[in-house]
């Protein structure tokens, strides 16, 4: 998800031409420096030699018959020596001619100097593949990769042996396949990706409706409906287009006519079916990308041979983030030990690797910390319980007046998105907050794992949310994030079956945080932070409730490990690098208490290398709401896209707005493409969609 306008960022602009030199640049690195220390985390070699690289061929475009009798694309990197190869498939809708192009020249080459042939399919509807695009993983979706994983297997050039990666879509759909079990597929490699649709691909959250639901929704409405190029397609490319304009969905009400976990967003999730999937999976991630709850959940119960890799990045691959690793050999000794049988180590390390963080993300720079090592999750770690009391979080309960809050303005403005912009500092959210402080630490402390928050409440209203963050308090007091949980209360029993909740009953619930490692430092503070609303990352309750929190019977259990005399080895170069500190404010609100937040997408014109066509994606986005009146809220996006090259001039505009009252919301949705500046097509869909204790 969310790819769409991206463009990926290498540690230097080079022609695809060039690729494969600056590839083996990176690779033969054997340690990196970082802030003026060697990485290493206790690092020692493991006896393992890569490849000599080979030569290899690039087939720009391959038509692949499907069942029905349509043509998917795909461009292929084939390694040029006698032995036959193995596969490595990516399926995604993000257009393989320009938009993804630099990814799939660094990951084909890479792979494909290796021994290893790198297979690149558009998905039916989208990019150079013919037929329509209507939804995400559809049947038709999953039928053609378990039809192309058969075609690879097939041909003169290829072992037999496929595996399959892919982040985000190309990770989701990856685990969907892998359940098919088509008989070639032997390893999976899905980055950022999840296994639950309803609650963590980016729709709704913690059974609350989620602002990211549609910003991916515009985005994705413009994968669906944009043009093929015409030097792939021939001249029959306009009537592809207007089938493709024609079929679009009007994909936010359909998402928005699902508001509890239902069959339609069972279909495809694949934590539904445990033990379908029976092959060796590698689960990686980020702890600043969303997606890192759902893949250690997958590794903690995949059945077949796994490993998991959590990072200190966010939603990208792991060879390009900030303080990413030597991604290159990581990958090739996965796949040439599942895929070639070839003696590699890898599954003789430590099955699960996570960076432990000793700052946030968001104080930019290099994140200081290191690499630990498990081999099962939940991690090794003991409870330590702390009772949220009327003076703030202790080790044992104190029984006081109950804590009767309303959130004390709009919160959750310090954390406005799911998955994108990394938060900021947190006070001005936790100053309206129901907040609760530990004492300092006279000692750094370690967590990994989810933390789990036990809670009392009454809510005056029926229909109400609870937001939970993790805090750490600096000795200057600032606040940073660690982690953080949601859940609207009305699922409270079930996220499928929501019952609305009876006012001035007390409920005791569990609510399990995201998972996390973190190191909080002596002398700081550990704040655990509850509002009702957050937003603008989920839409508003009907009313604003009144929550009554008893004291002393709530408790917050952390996952605390203990701290390794000898970090085990870790042969993987961490690369140099840093995340930049967000630069956005809290938001503040107006004279009549309106707050507007405002994400200006300005064009950026991006020429793809080798191809000639010029990229530009710009647009904005809006939320607006006046504190107190949560009737008020309302959120616009509008994005548009471009592909121009000689003659071939193309745009797609795509918009919503959403609003709503007590019963129902009123959604307008549109979109409209042009050539050459001319309107060919335009729709605009309008629907007012009961809400559904939401």
């Amino acid at each position: 998800m969310n790819f769409d306008g991206f463009r990926p960022q290498l540690s230097q602009d080079l022609p695809p031409a060039h690729a494969e030199a600056a590839i083996s640049s990176e690779f033969d690195r054997r340690t990196v420096l970082l802030g003026g220390a060697l990485l290493a985390a206790g690092c020692a070699t493991i006896p393992w030699t890569p490849p000599a690289r080979c030569p290899f061929r690039v087939v720009e475009h391959v038509p692949i018959p499907m069942r029905d009798g349509i043509s998917l694309s795909a461009r292929l990197w084939i390694p040029d020596v006698a032995a036959k190869a193995p596969a490595v498939l990516e399926c995604v809708p993000y257009r393989k001619r320009d938009l993804y192009r630099p990814l799939d020249d660094l990951w084909g080459a890479t792979l494909a100097a290796r021994g290893i042939a790198f297979v690149r399919l558009d998905v039916r509807g989208s990019g150079d593949s013919e037929g329509v695009l209507t939804d995400e993983y559809s049947e038709a979706e999953l039928a053609d990769c378990e039809q192309t994983i058969a075609w690879i297997a097939a041909q003169e050039w290829c072992s037999g042996a496929v595996g399959m990666r892919g982040l985000s879509w190309g990770g989701i759909n990856t685990l969907q396949v892998a359940t098919r079990r088509p008989p070639a597929l032997k390893a999976i490699m899905p980055m950022g990706s999840c296994d639950r649709r309803y609650t963590d691909d980016a729709h709704y959250i913690g059974g609350a409706l989620g602002l990211t639901n549609f910003q991916w929704g515009v985005l994705f409405k413009k994968v669906m409906a944009g043009p093929p190029d015409p030097a792939v397609s021939g001249p029959g490319w306009r009537d592809q287009w207007r089938a493709r304009l024609e079929a679009a969905p009007p994909i936010l009400a359909t998402w928005l006519q699902h508001q509890r976990e239902d069959d339609y967003w069972r279909r495809g999730s694949v934590f539904a079916t445990p033990g379908a999937i029976d092959v060796p999976a590698y689960f990686v991630s980020g702890w600043s990308d969303t997606y890192s709850e759902p893949s250690l959940r997958m590794f903690a119960s995949h059945r077949a041979p796994a490993k998991c890799m959590i990072g200190p990045w966010g939603h990208t691959y792991p060879g390009i983030a900030p303080q990413g690793l030597d991604w290159e050999k990581e990958e090739v000794r996965w796949w040439r030990h599942w895929l070639m049988d070839e003696v590699t180590g890898i599954m003789d390390e430590p099955r699960l690797r996570m960076f432990m963080p000793e700052a946030t993300a968001s104080q930019g720079g290099p994140i200081p910390g290191r690499w630990i090592a498990e081999n099962a999750w939940p991690a090794r770690t003991h409870v330590q319980r702390l009772y949220l009391n009327a003076t703030g979080l202790a080790d044992h309960a104190m029984r006081g007046v109950d804590i009767v809050h309303r959130d004390r303005g709009v919160v959750g403005t310090t954390k406005p998105e799911w998955l994108d912009r990394l938060p900021i500092e947190q006070s001005h959210d936790d100053s309206m907050c129901a907040a609760f402080d530990a004492a300092p630490l006279e000692a750094d402390i370690e967590i990994a794992g989810a933390p789990r928050l036990t809670l009392h409440v009454t809510a005056d209203q029926r229909i109400a949310k609870v937001f939970v963050r993790l805090c750490e308090v600096k000795p200057d007091g600032t606040s940073w994030l660690v982690t953080w949980g949601a859940l609207n209360l009305t699922r409270r029993s079930s996220i499928a079956a929501p019952e609305p909740l009876e006012p001035g009953k007390r409920y005791e619930l569990t609510l399990d945080l995201r998972a996390a490692a973190y190191r909080f430092a002596a002398g700081s503070r550990v704040r655990l932070a509850i509002s009702e609303g957050f937003w603008p990352m989920l839409w508003p309750s009907p009313k604003t409730p009144t929550l009554t929190l008893p004291t002393g019977v709530s408790t917050l259990s952390l996952p605390v490990r203990t701290h390794e005399a000898a970090p085990a080895p870790f042969a993987v170069a961490q690369t140099s690098g840093a995340s930049e500190a967000p630069n956005y404010a809290p938001a503040a609100p107006d004279t009549n208490g309106r707050i507007v937040l405002t994400h200006p997408t300005p064009a950026v014109p991006y020429p793809v290398a080798g191809v000639g066509t010029v990229l530009s994606s710009t647009g904005g986005q809006t939320c607006e709401m006046t504190s107190g009146d949560p009737l008020s809220c309302a959120w616009r996006q509008t994005s548009r896209s471009t592909w121009t090259r000689d003659g071939w001039d193309c745009a797609v505009d795509v918009s919503y707005e959403l609003r709503a009252d007590a019963e129902a919301f009123e959604l307008v949705e549109t979109l409209r493409a042009t050539e050459r500046g001319e309107e060919i097509f335009a729709r605009t869909y309008r629907a007012s969609i009961p809400r559904d204790l939401l």
